[in-house]
C-alpha cells in the first residue's frame, strides 16, 4: 500500500511547508494536524470528483461532464476551443480541394467563433464553436432543436455557401456589371428579415428557407454553392428556371478565373472563440430570442376543429398534454416539410398547448391521428404566412 507525500494537497499538488513526509524518521505531529487540515478544505465533493475522473480518463476538457445549467454558466472563451485537430479541419481541407480543382487560387482559412460567417476582409470561414465538440452539440440540439452544419454533409454544404462569400470579395466580383444585373446590388443593407416565395424559380434552393432570396450576397453565395458541389446536375435540375442564367454565368466566370490569383489579403480572425466573454447562456438567450417567432393567438378556430370540449369528453386525454407528447415528432415533420426554424415552430407550438387549456380542450381520436392532423395545420400555418397576409411569401429572420 502507497501513501501520499504529506507535503502535497491532494489535486492541487501544491507543496505545504516543511515537505515532510507521512511516513519520515522524525515524526513532527504539527506538520500532520496542518496537512490534515489543507487536505480537508482541498477535497472535492465526490460528485466533482467523478466528473474529474471521467474527464481525465477520456481526455476530454472538465466542461464536458458539467450538467447543463453548469455548462451555461461558462464563458465562450473560456472553453478553450480550437479548430485544428477536429473535424471541422477535414472539411475545411476538403472545400480547399473542390476550389483548386476547379483553378481557384483562393485558399481559405478557418476559425471558432459564434456562428457561422465569412468576413469580407479576410478569405476565411468562422465555424460555430459547438461543432468543435459533442458535447456542445448536444447542448445546441437542446437549446435550438438543430445542429446547423451538424453532420459532415451539412457542413460542407454550408461551406460551400460560405466560399461564395469569399471568392465574391476575394475577387471583387459584385463590381463587375454582369454580376450587378443578374444579383443585384451588393452595398444593399442586410434586412433584419427577409420575405420569401417558395415557388420562385428566379433562385436556386440549396440551404433551407429559401435563402437565396435573402440579399443579393446570399444569391450569388448559394448559387455559387450548387455550381461548386461535386456530381451536381444542376442543368438538369433547373432546366427552364430563370436561375439557370446565374449558374451558366458563374460557370463562365469561374473558367475566366482558372488560375489567376487574387490580391493578397491579410489571413485575419474576427471574433474568434477565444475573445469572447459572454456566458453560454447569455449567447443562447440571445440565439432563441432572434429565431423565435411570437406568434399571436390565431389557432383557436383550428384547435376547436381537432380537439374537443371537456363537458362532452371528460375521460379523453388532455389536449395539451397530447400536444406536448407529439411536439417532438410534429416539429420535425413540419420543419422539414416547410424550412421553418424549429424554434418558431416551438413557440407556435406553446402557444397551442397555452390555448388548449384555456379553452378546456380534450383529444377523444387516437394519438396518431391528432399528431397527423396537428403536424398539417401547423405545416399550412408554417413560416410566418398567417403573420403577413394570405400570400405565398414567408419570413424569415437573417
Amino acid at each position: 500500500m502507497k501513501f501520499a507525500p504529506l507535503g502535497y494537497r491532494f489535486g492541487s499538488l501544491a507543496p505545504l511547508s516543511g515537505g515532510a513526509l507521512l511516513f519520515s524518521k522524525k515524526y513532527r505531529p504539527d506538520l500532520v494536524a496542518a496537512a490534515a487540515t489543507q487536505c480537508k478544505s482541498t477535497v472535492m465533493p465526490s460528485s466533482a470528483r467523478a466528473r474529474r475522473s471521467r474527464a481525465l480518463r477520456s481526455k476530454d476538457p472538465a466542461w464536458a461532464t458539467l450538467p447543463d445549467d453548469e455548462l451555461l454558466q461558462l464563458r465562450l472563451k473560456d472553453l478553450k476551443l480550437k479548430l485544428p485537430g477536429t473535424w471541422l479541419e477535414d472539411c475545411l481541407d476538403k472545400l480547399n480541394g473542390e476550389l483548386k480543382a476547379h483553378g481557384l487560387g483562393v485558399r481559405i482559412h478557418g476559425w471558432l467563433s459564434d456562428e457561422w460567417f465569412s468576413p469580407p476582409a479576410t478569405p476565411g470561414i468562422a465555424f460555430p464553436f459547438y461543432l468543435a465538440h459533442p458535447r456542445l452539440i448536444r447542448l445546441e440540439r437542446k437549446m435550438m432543436l438543430e445542429v446547423e452544419g451538424g453532420s459532415r454533409r451539412e457542413c460542407m454544404r454550408i461551406l460551400r455557401h460560405e466560399a461564395g462569400h469569399v471568392v465574391q470579395h476575394a475577387y471583387g466580383l459584385h463590381r463587375r456589371k454582369g454580376w450587378q444585373s443578374l444579383f443585384g446590388n451588393a452595398s444593399k443593407p442586410y434586412p433584419a428579415s427577409y420575405r420569401a416565395n417558395p415557388a420562385s424559380k428566379r433562385y436556386v434552393q440549396y440551404l433551407p428557407r429559401w435563402y437565396a432570396q435573402c440579399h443579393p450576397d446570399e444569391d450569388f453565395a448559394e448559387t455559387f454553392a450548387v455550381w461548386l458541389t461535386p456530381r451536381a446536375k444542376w442543368r438538369k435540375q433547373y432546366a427552364e428556371w430563370p436561375a439557370l442564367k446565374k449558374l451558366e454565368y458563374i460557370g463562365a466566370l469561374m473558367e475566366e478565373l482558372d488560375g489567376a490569383r487574387p490580391p493578397p489579403a491579410k489571413r485575419t480572425q474576427l471574433d474568434p472563440v477565444s475573445s469572447l466573454t459572454m456566458t453560454l447562456g447569455e449567447h443562447y438567450a440571445g440565439k432563441r430570442k432572434r429565431y423565435a417567432v411570437d406568434t399571436p393567438t390565431i389557432f383557436d378556430r383550428d384547435l376547436k376543429r381537432i380537439f374537443a370540449r371537456e363537458t362532452a369528453n371528460r375521460r379523453a386525454p388532455l389536449a395539451a398534454a397530447v400536444i406536448r407528447k407529439n411536439r417532438a415528432k410534429v416539429i420535425r415533420a413540419v420543419s422539414r416539410e416547410t424550412g421553418e426554424y424549429p424554434v418558431a415552430l416551438e413557440a407556435a407550438l406553446n402557444d397551442m398547448i397555452a390555448r388548449s387549456r384555456a379553452l378546456s380542450l380534450r383529444a377523444p381520436r387516437s394519438n396518431q391521428a391528432t399528431r397527423l392532423e396537428l403536424t398539417a395545420m401547423l405545416t399550412s400555418k408554417a413560416v410566418y404566412s398567417h403573420y403577413a397576409s394570405s400570400s405565398r411569401r414567408h419570413w424569415f429572420a437573417v
